[in-house]
Order: C-alpha cells, then structure tokens, then sequence
C-alpha cells in the first residue's frame, strides 16, 4: 500500500498503489505501517498500544518530498497535511502540536513546554527554542518541599498534585517565535484540524485509555478533568469512546485569533492563575500571577553542536540536559570500535545488540549522566563550568572519562569529572512523560521539537479544555544535597527547571567550503530516560548502519548514574523468564557487574533520515506514533 500526501494540485506522483490522502484519515483508522513480518497491513487504531506494547516488524517509510512523524497517527496526519498545502516545518508544528494536545493529552499540550531545533535551508543554520516553562516570581527554594519558609509541612495533597507543581507555560510564546521566524501559512489556518476534531469528537485511543484507567482517581480530583475523563459514575472512559471539547476547541478558537497573547494576559490568563491556585479540599495553591504569565519569554538559543564519526551532532543548550549529556555520551564511545560491534539476528525490529557493545554505551552515560547530575541546569541562573559547553564536552576531558571505563566490569554510580572549584551536590532528578515531533518540509527546512506537560496528565488540574503542567517538580525538591552542597537545579523565582528533552539533529559536516546539510532528525519521549533512547538511536544508525525504523525499533537499553542497565523487556527479542536470566543481552551484562532490569520501557521515538532527496523515516512500535509524507510508500 502507498500512503501519501497529495501536492499542490492534487495529484499524487505516480504511486505504486492507490494512495491514501491526508484528507481521507477518518478517526486516525489507516494502515499506517505494515507491522508484522508477513507485511499484512494492521490498523494502528485498533492495536493495544501502551507504554509496555510493541508493534513487531514494522517497517520503514519513504516518502518523496517531505515527511513527518508524531505519538499519533491524527496529529502526523493533520501536519502532513499542512505540507501537502505548502506549509514550512514551523507551520506543522504548530498544527500537529494542537492536535497532540487534544487526541494524547496525557503527554503535551499548550499548558506545557517544549524545546525546537529548526534548521532553516535558507540560512544553512540551525537555532534552538526554549519554551520550557518558568517558576513563579513569588517562587522560594523550598516551593516545593513546604507550604512557605515559615510552614515546614509539605503541600497539600502533593507537590505534584497541588498548584506547587504548575509552571508558568512556555508552549504558545515558543511556537510563536518560530513560527514567525519560519511560518509561510497564516497562524490563524494551523489551528482549523484541532477545532474541528475537538468540536466534531475522535476516538479514545488504547493508549490514552490506558492512561486515564492508571489515572482515573487524580483526575477526579479536578471537576473539569473528572467531567471530562471519567463517566458520571467515576469509572474511567474507554478504548473507542468518542471524545468532544468544545472548551478547548474554543480555547484554540481564541488563540488562533488573538495571537498567543490571548495565553498570557486577559480572562484565559486569569483562567490559567485562578485554577493554578485553587485552595479546594485543602490544596496548596500555586503563587503564580498574571504578572508571571505576562512577564513570560521564550528564548532562542545557541545549539550544542560536536561530532560523532565525522558527522555534525547538534542538540539542545540548557535548560535542557538532553543536549549536552547525548553529546558528552557519544564523545566518550568516540574512544571505542562500536562500529566493529553491530547486532546480530538483525532484522526489521533490530537485532540482537552485542553484550559488548551494550555495556560500553552504558558506561559512557553513567559518565554522562553524572556530570549531567552536577553540573547541569538553567544557564541563565548557573552558567556551566570553565568555557561552559567547550569545557564539559572537552574531547580531551572525555577521553579521560572513557579511559575510566574497564571492558568487564561496571563503575556502578560514577563520580562526577573535576570540572573546576564548584561548589555543588549532585542530584539526579526525576522527569517522566512527553511527545516527541520531527517534520521535514518540501524546501528542506527540518524540525525536532520535544514537548512535556511532564508526568502523566501533568497537574492533573485543567482548564478551558487543557492540562496544566507539573513541570516544577523537575526542580530539586530541597536546595541542598545531604552534604549541605547547593544543588543547580534547585528552585528559584523566574528559573527553568532541568529537563532531559532532546531534540537532535544530524548534519553532514560540510566540506570544501559547502554547507552541512541534515542528514538526520530525531527525538523521543521518556522523561530522563530520553537520553538513553536518542544515543541508542543515534549509534544504530550511524555505527551500525541501521536504517531509522531498525534503530528506533531496536531494544531499548542504557543507564543513567545508577548501578541498573535498563533492557527493555517489551522487546520480542528480549527473555524475561526468570528475571531475564536465560536472556544473552541480559547475561552478558551480568557478567560484566550490571544489575539488569528487564522491566518494559517507553520510549516514543521517531527519526527522519535524507534520502534521495526525499526521507525515509522510523516511528517507535511502542507508542501510536506514525510517519507520513507525500507518496509515503510502506
């Protein structure tokens, strides 16, 4: 079957099949991949699709002009179809962003935040957006350990639950600096294919199902999610259930035609600060105020960019530790023959990793991620040791981490580089849900832009036909570590809290005065786990030669500073009888001194890779998500 995007006047080019347009999805009900071995056709609408399922032997796409990939198959519909139109890069974002936000509220939305590398063939340049969201003006230290600095009691029902945990949002402010960067279609048009879902209704999804049935009791905390997630006898709403919001298609209604001011000053601002800071049942109220929302600036950024294998890496700057933690693991495995070490049994779901190999790519992130722990926070409030960047991703400094790292045995927890007299703890961190977008338009403009509204369901408070975020407690809990050290990523008025989101992009380095171009795009969900997700990506495409669809549908595995090495057991390659114990991965990895977890991972990631002038792409067979673009052949 070919899936496709028709152009400009309506005529496919020459399709091997009958093509589906972008226009005929109903509902999301398409064959967007063949996802067995036989290549019989599965409707992704129909599959169980949770964080623990996996879709096996999915294909990859190639597409002639343009591509994108989402978490769902109605928001990569909708942004496909904003291409078909003529639309750039920056214009689906916007549309498939308002689409996510209604068909995978769980996950992102416009009481969120999230991050954009955007590469612009005009210019040849790549810049980073930060639209992550920002504490409260009136925000202290211990905003999210105690009532005030007077009430050591902890907030109420807590910290996440409360307003404590609701950011000032950053999404609209982000969106619309990009899209006035980089839009052609008019912001108005972007937001039609939401309004017309929410008003028209679409069908819960066996994911977003899943996630209002763990849910349901913190929803019903909120009379507006209650209402609207749960049926009048408290029980959770289900798979095939038609959904409709008319509050949130209103809610568009209003930003579309008033700009994404409307968000930040007036009654949906007042909105947004009278929810956030609700007292009812006893809730702890957010401090935020209009003043916050008003004050609020997205901000575009210098990208992390170094190399791996002869190719150019770009990534995300802080506040985002994504960026620079991918960057410090993979100039660390630069030291190894990861190339000499492919998978076996390869075949559409990735193969069988080498125990080798494994164990050095999670050695390397234990390295990583410590610094990261360290180190690594909002810029604007704790700049980065010595040269900043230059001296954390040093090849010298990481060929001193890599020496660290023995063939046979695990560091466990790795310390920290030396990295200059700074006087700070070290925390890890906990971070959790989000979406993941990867566009790429007919005049060569790419985008990858991961968005949050943090945990499942954020806040669990809603407003107007929209979640708020709890992405405050992506910040420390305490200022200081049990030494007594300050942490960087502790709370303070007006900071970003830390984030593990990373966007990358692959350039070709440019050479004899060219140009780089982008080879690659790519990106996942998964909270702090992203940086596993995108480095294991990132190596089966470039060290192994993995095309995107094998790299993203590969066994998910790495480790952060702990002594566990997560092997994703939602693989059909991986054994988890007996703890994985009759597992080669999972043995080999024992035998080097990892403890092993088998326990199902969740990534959502999708990679777009050039080719022939067109892409061919990979969307995660652990989520819903989906690649299409014009004559998109399967």
């Amino acid at each position: 079957m070919v899936a496709s995007c028709t152009d400009d006047n309506g005529e496919p080019d020459e399709p091997t099949a009958a093509p589906v347009t972008c226009a005929e999805l109903p509902n999301g009900k398409m064959i967007a991949a063949r996802d067995d071995e036989s290549g019989s056709p599965t409707d992704i609408a129909t599959r169980p699709e949770v964080a623990s399922g996996y879709r096996t032997g999915m294909r990859p796409v190639t597409t002639q002009t343009f591509a994108a990939a989402t978490a769902n198959p109605l928001a990569t519909g909708a942004a496909c179809e904003v291409l078909r139109d003529g639309g750039t890069a920056a214009d689906a974002l916007v549309t498939a962003q308002t689409v996510l936000g209604l068909v995978e509220p769980q996950s992102s939305g416009i009481g969120g935040g999230a991050f954009v590398l955007y590469y612009d063939a005009a210019s040849k340049a790549v810049r980073a957006f930060d639209g992550r969201e920002t504490a409260p003006a009136a925000a202290t230290e211990t905003y999210l350990s105690r009532i005030s600095p007077d009430n050591p009691a902890p907030p109420v029902p807590s910290a996440r639950a409360s307003g404590r945990s609701i950011g000032v949002p950053g999404l609209m402010r982000m969106l619309e600096l990009v899209h006035g960067r980089y839009g052609r279609q008019t912001w108005r048009d972007l937001f039609t294919p939401a309004v017309s879902l929410a008003d028209n209704g679409f069908e819960i999804s066996p994911r977003l199902a899943s996630a209002i049935a763990e849910s349901a009791d913190e929803l019903a905390a909120d009379k507006e999610a209650r209402d609207y997630f749960l049926n009048g006898d408290g029980n959770p709403k289900t798979e095939g259930v038609e959904l409709v919001n008319p509050a949130y298609a209103k809610t568009l209604g209003v930003l579309a035609t008033d700009g994404p001011q409307a968000m930040y000053e007036g009654p949906l601002a007042q909105a947004i600060v009278a929810e956030a800071g609700s007292t009812a049942g006893g809730m702890t109220p957010s401090l935020m105020t209009v003043g916050d929302l008003r004050d609020y600036r997205a901000v575009e950024r210098d990208p992390v960019v170094t190399t791996y294998r002869g190719r150019r890496i770009v990534a995300m700057p802080g506040p985002s530790s994504g960026g620079i933690t991918v960057a410090s693991a993979l100039g660390i495995l630069e030291n190894f023959d990861l190339p000499a070490m492919p998978p076996g049994d390869l075949d559409t779901d990735g193969g069988r990793p080498d125990p080798a190999a494994v164990h050095l790519i999670t050695e390397a992130e234990r390295l990583a991620y410590a610094d990261r722990d360290k180190y690594v926070a909002d810029p604007d409030f704790v700049p980065l040791p010595g040269r900043g960047v230059a001296t954390i991703l040093d090849p010298g400094y990481l060929r001193a981490r890599a020496q660290l790292i023995r063939p046979d045995a695990s560091l466990g927890e790795a310390e920290a580089g030396d990295l200059g007299p700074v006087p700070l703890g070290s925390h890890p961190g906990t971070e959790h849900g989000t979406s993941h977008i990867t566009v790429a338009d007919r005049y060569g403009n790419v985008a990858s832009m991961t968005t949050t509204i943090e945990s499942a369901f954020g806040s669990y408070h809603m407003v107007d036909g929209f979640l708020l975020n709890n992405q405050l407690t992506d910040f420390s809990a305490e200022p200081r570590d049990d030494d007594g050290m300050l942490l960087a990523n502790r709370v303070s008025p007006g900071k970003r809290p830390r984030s593990s989101m990373a966007p990358t992009l692959v350039l070709s380095p440019g050479t004899a005065g060219a140009p780089a171009e982008v080879l690659a795009a790519l990106g996942s969900p998964g909270g702090s786990v992203i940086i596993q997700f995108v480095v294991k990506t990132i190596v089966g495409m470039l060290d192994w030669g993995l095309d995107p669809q094998q790299a993203v549908s590969m066994i998910d595995f790495g480790s952060a500073n702990s002594p566990t090495t997560n092997v994703g057991g939602e693989h059909p390659l991986v054994d988890t009888s007996d703890d994985g114990a009759h597992d080669p991965l999972v043995r080999g990895l024992r035998e080097r001194g990892a403890e092993v977890s088998v326990e199902e991972q969740s990534s959502g990631l999708s990679a777009l890779v050039r080719k022939d002038g067109g892409w061919i792409g990979g969307a995660d067979p652990r989520r819903e998500g989906a690649v299409m673009g014009d004559n998109a052949i399967y």
